[in-house]
């Protein structure tokens, strides 16, 4: 596969939006921004989250919308790569934020759910209702883990459920094409999990003791991150230490794409045929640009 090289020099980039004029929008965790990167490579801070903003992605009202995890990692420095560390004693929690297309004005929508404090918000994706399912990835202690959560919210500020408690490191998060499928990535186990979707905002009940159904295991040490669904409802992950893009089908086969960092966080399509793919290289801080070899899955809203 062909790649380019959009631009570098980002701290730690994450979340990128294919946007309508050809610009990527996309968080930079460690600088606490959403930068916009112009097709030319031109990079420009487009709004100040402060924290540690991760997942974004533009909502019905145009708004863009934020997982930000409160700013949950210390920022390492190893043999010139940036690399997320522990989390800081002074991290409280994080929120789901909202930014204004209009003034880059940012509110924050949500900080709790049921009187419990958000831990470490990662990725989110809108479905046709105009709701939102977002991960929440908990975050390290001294003691070992936090763990995280699957949860639905309503783009208003009026609604937010916790759906499924107690997942180890719930990272990336997509629909199937219909929307009867949530897809949720758990970073330390390697494992990508499928939820029955029974309505708009609500999973099907788990079967016994299982959370989920397991599409597949990787093997090996590989940690997964964000993710975006092919429009064939194929699952493209990306994956950490294996650095690149693993692409799971339904049926549990899977292929690989390798990138040039060892921390890849995260891919976006656009362009007019979807086939354009942006991916987030994070520890050296690159975003890289290739036309993938099937097309992306249009989200339900763009700007």
């Amino acid at each position: 596969m062909d790649i380019e090289l959009v631009a570098e020099g980002l701290q730690f980039p994450e979340g990128p939006i294919a946007m309508a004029d050809g610009s990527v929008i996309l968080t930079e965790i460690k600088r606490g921004v959403l930068s916009r990167v112009t097709p030319d490579g031109k990079v420009e801070v487009w709004a100040e989250t402060g924290g540690g903003p991760n997942g974004a992605a533009v909502g019905p009202d145009g708004a863009v919308y934020v997982t930000n995890n409160g700013g949950s990692f210390e920022w390492l420095d190893m043999q010139g790569l940036t690399i997320p560390g522990p989390t800081p004693a002074s991290h409280t929690g994080g929120s789901i934020q909202r930014i204004d297309p209009k003034t880059r004005a940012v509110t924050t929508l949500y900080a709790e759910c049921d009187g419990r404090r958000l831990i470490g918000p990662n990725d989110l994706v809108f479905d046709k209702t105009g709701g939102f399912w977002f991960t929440d990835h908990g975050c390290s202690t001294p003691e070992g883990r936090k763990f995280g959560a699957l949860y639905y919210a309503r783009a208003d500020g009026s609604k937010i459920t916790r759906q499924r408690d107690h997942l180890i490191s719930p990272n990336g998060v997509g629909l199937s094409p219909d929307e009867s499928v949530v897809y949720v990535a758990d970073t330390n186990l390697g494992r990508l999990w499928a939820f029955d979707v029974a309505a708009p905002g609500e999973l099907a009940p788990p079967a016994g003791f299982v959370p989920g159904r397991v599409i597949h295991n990787l093997q090996g040490y590989q940690f997964l991150d964000s993710l975006a669904v092919e429009a064939s409802g194929k699952v493209c992950v990306a994956t950490i230490f294996n650095g690149g893009i693993t692409v799971f089908d339904p049926d549990g086969s899977i292929e690989h794409f390798a990138f040039p960092d060892l921390v890849v966080t995260n891919i976006c399509f656009g362009g007019a045929d979807m086939r354009d793919a942006w991916v987030t290289c994070s520890s050296t801080g690159k975003l890289y640009k290739c036309r993938w070899p099937r097309p992306g899955l249009k989200l339900s809203y763009n700007a």
